[in-house]
């Protein structure tokens, strides 16, 4: 890595402190992206775990990966083997055996000329021997009933016959883990576990000693509790395997084009059948196996099926596509002949089993802090175990009526062993209450609901971490095609034969001749199509990228005769449109000695090498520099009202320069010496409500840069139309060119990086270049980004977004969040669920951790004063229970509010439990400790029970004391939900689940208190109780609302913390250094 970016990564560690509670703070923090697998082992070995098969289910199975790779290379080595034979017996039989051999023609499958195995053998084998016997690309189509310009007719039965033949393009997939799985992970929890033998000791103890009818109950309602907790959890994540799982089969569903009938439609990969024609485009996948039909300077990148990094051309010698592999450069139309199984992608994807497991930094995070919770829980519990077993066989423990509970000699050993088993399932139970297991899937639950959401709201989330990360992004950089506009493009001037055109449909004012070689240009020069329908009256049906649908329509106006257009001449070779260069051209034989060489692109560019311009009436006249000037200023008066400025120029030339067939792969197209014909202004009107996004995220703190290929007059105009910019007189470095920011040095770019508003005439390593720079300065930056030369910044960034609709597959696949409707309001949507989740993930935090102090200063007071603890194990299981699942349910699922927008962008580093965050938890764990150890020393007379019988006092005291905690758990839950905000009822009727938890948490406690007694220890409550129990847990609003009023410094607690313990923070920068040192 280069210095810059190791400066950029001190940067962003800088930008931060480490968060509470981890143990290490280095060992529980990875990268959003790319984490090297020894950092993942390190953190998984330093956490403190219960149950792994649950805590680790989301996360990446290391085990797995290296088994995918170990399947991969085998079937590659499978493929390389099989055609490596394949060519050696071709050579045999050409210097061998020259006479021909004829490949075994077979009746058919269910009516087509040809059977599904062998064209399974004869793709996947490369045979280019038997593709020519059963007559080539043509006798193939013929077979299997194809046309191989209009493709398949696409009648449901025709369809339904090809996948009876041929297959489905489908591969059998895993069956997803039954809910009985779940269950059996949520009993592999070792505290459970342990309770589980306790109950069954207790249950035999207490049949043995009490007899059945009253010995069962202790034993029984611990095992209960315990049940109860396993299905709950099973439940929970059952649900959530649910969500990944019809995420993930979403992410694979991807929708691509087809010629049925002769027209162009959009069909699910799923539903491509043998026969098909697909065109490909650059960054297309291909979706099947098959052959090509047609190409031009067509490339392949076959690294997926290979393993190489190696670009393979085809043509007519080299026909055979490979499915999922991706097209690098040209287009092409190509026949399917194999899909699903039959083919070497299907194979690959079945024999791997499909994990959607990733750690994200937070939930790495959060295992840090359940760690250290975990570990003062563990301690905690061991020494109430031990105060605990010493005044009981010390004789220190009494029973409610004042006897003493041991008396050494005088006990039976059923009895003394029963006494040691209850001290110990409250040890044991007060583990599983302080070690936070949900904590880390909490942040699980969280995205997994934030991720259902944004698929609503046109987001397809396919890195989890991403979700997270977004919620920190302190920049955006946008395209502007599509995103920031609506990508309905239209031809709304024109400049030809030298002056602006009255109406640009208009083309009376141009001669024959220069109508005719606009309309060959527009016609031979494009990746569109134009179905044009058998029966008159129908409007013809235009196909191809918004750029090409307008050019294509405004040929259509002028005249032009699409299908008849491109007959009159044919192809010889095509430079396919460049992004790096921005022109496209092609080289058409129009029949004896002439070749017409059209270009198009950036007017700027193209008027350039232009030496010559046609008149109206078709004269040719040399480009003066005054008439150069003249067309310079249409273009900058096209783009001053924002429209995309696109020339077409062309050149004769002679057919025997042409080079041959098998030397016109490498010929370069010349581009000098042209003739430009004339200039359209396509106008792309900037997205409704745009304005109020941008607006939003500047509020937000988040920097919106528009980054686009126009020339830099669109793009000030459409930046000052949407609100990027709000000066018209700005100049350099806030908006800038490609070219001038490619050339400054390292330091200067990341300088200039942070003052840019808009970028234009960039090309993809452009806007790789800014990311980095932006990157180095410590910003968190998402990036838009829908062509195949777009897929290293969406790589680079740390949250790269492709396009749904104009995006490329493998600008997808390099993205972390697909924008289904290409339009940056969702985008914005993203930025707000993303601080959603880390917001949600806060307040469960809160939640959890006052729940943890106060059941373990409670307990702990309680047993080294008393030798009794007031909650008891089953108790403390539905106390676990309301805090661990029910709590993350209700809290980790609020949907986001506009008040997170107002924030500064959360910083990747910034400690998980803020300021704000330790205010509330403490005033709200030392009001339930204090009210609490009340009535726990001095219930009896404060509750007015002191002539009531002893035994039913002390168990009406501790029911009291029980019932009053869960309810201060209830009024807690809504003070968490708005930790700094004082109306904490804002927004609840849009949560209707966590009304729900609340109202199943608050009947629960009220079954078990009334109903439930034999089996949690309670009696029942009247009703004065109960008022004065909810009196007490009420008393947390007001309280929590007085607590808000309290200022808090900015600085996080840690860092004072590392100031009062300076070795530390030495140690820490020593670590810092050596991290830097090894990037």
């Amino acid at each position: 890595m280069d210095s810059s970016s190791s400066g950029g990564g001190r940067a962003r560690r800088r930008s931060g402190s480490g968060s509470w509670g981890s143990v290490g703070s280095d060992t529980f923090d990875i990268p959003a992206k790319g984490a090297p697998i020894e950092r993942l082992k390190k953190w998984r070995q330093a956490a403190l775990v219960l149950n792994a098969s649950r805590r680790f289910r989301y996360t990446l199975d290391l085990k797995k990966e290296e088994q995918k790779e170990e399947v991969r290379s085998k079937i590659r080595a499978q493929a390389h083997v099989i055609r490596a034979a394949y060519r050696f017996t071709e050579a045999g039989r050409i210097h061998v055996q020259p006479k021909e051999t004829t490949v075994q023609h077979a009746d058919g499958a269910l009516g087509f000329g040809i059977q599904e195995d062998q064209l399974t053998a004869m793709t996947r084998d490369h045979n280019y021997s038997a593709l020519q016997q059963y007559g080539g690309i043509s006798g193939v189509a013929s077979m299997l009933k194809t046309d191989s310009e209009k493709g398949v007719s696409g009648d449901d039965s025709d369809l339904t016959a090809r996948q009876n033949a041929f297959g489905s393009n489908t591969y059998p997939r895993k069956k997803g883990r039954s809910f009985l799985a779940f269950v059996w992970d949520a009993c592999k929890d070792l505290t459970l576990i342990i309770l589980m033998v306790a109950a069954a000791v207790s249950l035999a103890l207490g049949i043995t000693t009490e007899g059945i009818k009253e010995g069962w109950y202790d034993g029984a309602s611990i095992g209960f509790a315990v049940l109860l907790v396993v299905f709950v959890t099973a439940i929970s994540d059952y649900k959530q395997s649910l969500q990944f799982q019809n995420l993930n089969e979403e992410k694979q569903n991807i929708h691509l084009e087809v010629v049925r009938g002769g027209r162009r439609i959009m069909i699910s990969i799923y539903d491509l059948v043998v026969g098909d024609v697909v065109p490909l485009n650059i960054g297309d996948q291909v979706p099947a196996d098959g052959i090509l039909i047609s190409g031009h300077s067509l490339s392949i990148d076959e690294s997926s099926m290979t393993g190489e990094s190696k670009i393979a051309r085809k043509d007519h010698k080299s026909p055979f596509l490979m499915s999922g592999c991706k097209v690098a450069d040209g287009y092409g139309t190509m026949l399917v002949t194999a899909v699903g199984i039959n083919t070497e992608w299907g194979l690959l994807m079945a024999s791997i089993s499909e994990d959607s497991g990733e750690e994200t930094p937070l939930q790495v995070r959060l295992n840090g802090v359940a760690t250290f919770i975990g570990m003062v829980g563990l301690t905690v519990a061991l020494a109430v175990l031990v105060v605990l077993l010493a005044r009981y066989f010390t004789g220190q423990t009494y029973d409610p009526d004042g006897s003493v509970q041991y008396v050494k000699g005088k006990m039976a050993v059923g009895q003394t062993i029963h006494g040691v088993v209850r001290i110990f399932t409250v040890a044991v139970t007060i583990v599983v209450v302080a070690v936070p297991e949900g904590l880390p899937l909490a942040v699980t639950l969280t995205l997994a609901f934030s991720m259902r959401k944004m698929m609503r709201d046109k987001a397809l989330v396919r890195r989890l971490s991403a979700c997270e990360t977004m919620g920190s992004a302190t920049t955006i950089c946008s395209d502007k095609t599509g995103t920031l506009t609506l990508n309905q493009m239209a031809v709304v001037e024109a400049y030809f034969g030298g002056k602006k055109m009255e109406s640009p449909d208009n083309s009376q004012t141009l001669s024959a001749n220069v109508t005719s070689l606009i309309v060959e240009g527009i016609a031979q020069n494009t990746s569109g199509s134009i179905f044009e329908p058998e029966q008159g009256g129908q409007e013809p049906e235009v196909t191809g990228s918004p750029t090409e649908k307008a050019m294509l329509s405004w040929g259509l106006k002028l005249g032009m005769k699409f299908n008849e257009t491109r007959s009159k001449s044919s192809i010889l070779h095509v430079f396919p449109f460049n992004s790096e260069k921005k022109r496209g051209g092609v080289a058409v034989d129009l029949g004896g000695s002439e070749v017409h060489i059209h270009w198009k692109g950036a007017a700027e560019i193209i008027l350039d090498s232009c030496t010559s311009w046609l008149d109206t009436d078709g004269s040719k006249h040399s480009m003066t520099p005054e008439k150069a000037a003249e067309f310079k200023k249409s273009i900058e008066d096209m783009a001053a009202a924002s429209l995309r400025c696109i020339a077409f120029a062309y050149r004769t030339y002679e057919i025997g320069d042409v080079p041959n067939e098998d030397q016109r792969v490498d010929w370069k197209l010349p581009e000098d010496n042209l003739i430009i014909l004339g200039i359209l202004g396509i106008k792309d009107p900037c997205r409704p409500g745009l304005r109020d996004s941008v607006r939003l995220c500047t509020a937000a703190g988040i920097k919106v840069r528009m980054v686009t290929g126009d020339n830099l007059q669109t793009a000030r105009a459409i930046a000052l139309e949407c609100g990027i910019l709000t000066d018209t007189n700005v100049s350099e470095p806030i908006i800038i060119e490609g070219k001038t920011f490619r050339a400054l040095s390292d330091l200067e770019r990341e300088e200039a990086a942070e003052k840019i508003s808009v970028m234009g005439r960039s090309s993809p390593n452009d806007k790789l270049l800014l990311v980095k720079a932006l990157r180095n300065r410590g910003h968190v930056v998402a990036v838009t980004g829908d062509g195949t030369n777009d897929a290293p910044a969406l790589h680079e960034a740390d949250i790269g977004l492709s396009m749904g609709i104009q995006g490329t597959e493998v600008a997808k696949e390099s993205s972390d969040i697909i924008i289904l409707d290409d339009n940056f309001a969702s985008v914005v949507r993203v930025v707000r669920w993303g601080r959603s989740v880390y917001a949600n993930i806060q307040k469960f935090i809160q939640f959890q951790l006052t729940v943890n102090v106060a059941a373990l200063i409670i307990n702990v007071v309680a047993a080294i004063s008393s030798g009794n603890v007031p909650l008891n194990a089953v108790q403390l299981l539905w106390v676990n229970l309301i805090m661990d699942t029910l709590g993350a349910l209700a809290l980790a699922t609020e949907p986001p509010t506009d008040h997170l927008m107002q924030r500064q962008p959360v910083g990747r580093r910034e400690p998980l439990i803020t300021n704000i965050m330790w205010r509330n938890l403490i005033i709200m764990a030392f009001f339930q400790v204090s009210v609490l150890l009340t009535l726990n020393f001095g219930g009896t007379s404060l509750l007015h029970l002191k002539n009531d019988n002893p035994a039913h006092a002390d168990k009406v005291k501790k029911t009291f004391i029980f019932n009053t905690f869960v309810l201060c758990q209830v009024f807690n839950e809504f003070n968490s939900r708005k930790p700094d905000e004082l109306n904490i009822f804002k927004g609840i009727s849009r949560n209707r689940l966590f009304i729900g938890i609340i109202a199943i948490t608050v009947v629960l406690q009220a079954l078990i208190v009334e109903f439930l007694g034999k089996f949690a220890s309670t009696v029942r409550l009247s009703w004065q109780l109960w008022l004065v129990s909810i009196g007490l847990a009420f008393f947390s609003w007001p309280l929590a609302l007085v607590g808000k009023l309290i200022p808090v410094p900015d600085r996080p607690l840690g860092d004072f913390l590392a100031c009062c313990c300076p070795g530390s923070k030495q140690a820490s920068d020593k670590e810092n250094r050596a991290e830097d040192s090894d990037v």
